[in-house]
């Protein structure tokens, strides 16, 4: 073999030696290696372990994914959070997309939670921070002292509805989101219409909490707030039902079931009772939704100052402008709960 054929052998054998170990870096960088789409949940404080065992369920191949991490310096960047894997991704997207912190927003969502227990637990199951944290941050007094709220009405800086948070959020970020949210609802024009009824806003929200407990029916919850204001107005006693039930479970417990309000639960000492009380209590029994609050800002004017649960039309209210016609109502309603065995 002459020197000329030997060089040329040489020079094939190293392009070719070239292009295998190219082909191999190209594999382990672009080929795709997701075998499903899906979520990653990648805790706050993960190291690169974690994150490893997290990821391997999605990956064909974990070692090619381990090498363009660590060339891409990953694991000293490991940003935590919801991140959506496409089935199909190379090793080099999928580290670009960890590496960036693009995760996936949550869509948080809740209801009118009566307690800052029920809320906590409620949240901590969509987002990382846990219960025992929430609860912490909600409760406390620093917090509410310094934008104006006290233990009995801080609860109304919560307004059900459906939010955009990143899953990660820790506690005092979700409580600070949930402030904002509050403030943008309090507009100018919310104001306006609280000044006109001559009520603070932690009264609307106390009002409106009380609203939401009487009835379930959005298309009555103005008429409700019409009369409670006529109440109000006239310096009558609330007699709201919902009330005195929120205070038998604070002596009870929040779990006592409680179905029917009985004459002798009328007397409970309680700033909460409406019926031994005139005006508002200290603050609202549950969280109100925006169409309870709305209700007692755009309230129905009508002249009524009684109202009972309606036998005929369940969930709803038989509403009258005397005692009189309020009474029987009234012994209809209780003749109707005695004949359904509903004694508490």
């Amino acid at each position: 073999m002459n020197l000329k054929r030997l060089i040329l052998l040489i020079i094939s054998l190293l392009l070719i030696i070239g292009g295998v170990l190219i082909f191999n870096y190209y594999n382990k960088i672009y080929k795709p290696n997701t075998t499903q789409e899906g979520y990653l949940y990648i805790p706050t404080n993960s190291n690169f372990n974690e994150v490893e065992n997290l990821v391997r369920p999605f990956l064909k191949r974990v070692k090619p994914f381990i090498w363009v991490a660590n060339k891409k310096n990953y694991p000293n960047t490991i940003k935590p959070g919801k991140y959506h894997i496409d089935q199909g991704m190379s090793n080099n997207d999928l580290v670009n997309l960890l590496r960036s912190g693009k995760q996936t927003a949550v869509k948080v969502s809740f209801n009118n939670q009566d307690t800052f227990e029920k809320l906590a637990g409620r949240i901590s199951e969509q987002i990382e921070a846990d219960s025992i944290s929430l609860l912490a941050s909600f409760k406390d007094e620093s917090f509410m002292n310094a934008n104006g709220f006290n233990k009995n009405t801080a609860i109304g800086m919560f307004i059900p509805n459906t939010y955009e948070f990143y899953w990660n959020t820790s506690a005092n970020s979700f409580r600070k989101k949930m402030l904002n949210e509050y403030k943008k609802f309090w507009n100018n024009s919310r104001l306006e219409k609280a000044k006109k009824l001559n009520l603070t806003k932690n009264e609307v929200i106390t009002l409106a909490s009380i609203v939401q407990k009487e009835t379930a029916s959005v298309s009555e919850r103005p008429m409700v707030a019409g009369l409670y204001l006529n109440r109000l107005r006239d310096k009558w006693p609330l007699q709201a039902d919902p009330t005195i039930i929120f205070a038998l479970k604070r002596r009870l417990g929040e779990d006592t079931i409680i179905k029917r309000v009985l004459t002798k639960d009328l007397e409970i000492a309680s700033p909460y009772n409406t019926y031994k009380n005139t005006g508002l209590p200290p603050g609202p029994i549950a969280m109100p939704d925006i169409s309870s609050l709305e209700a007692v800002l755009n309230p129905a004017k009508h002249e009524y100052y009684y109202m009972c649960a309606s036998i005929t039309t369940i969930g709803k209210h038989e509403f009258a402008k005397s005692l009189s016609q309020h009474n029987k109502n009234a012994v209809q309603y209780q003749i109707w709960l005695s004949k359904q065995g509903i004694n508490r």
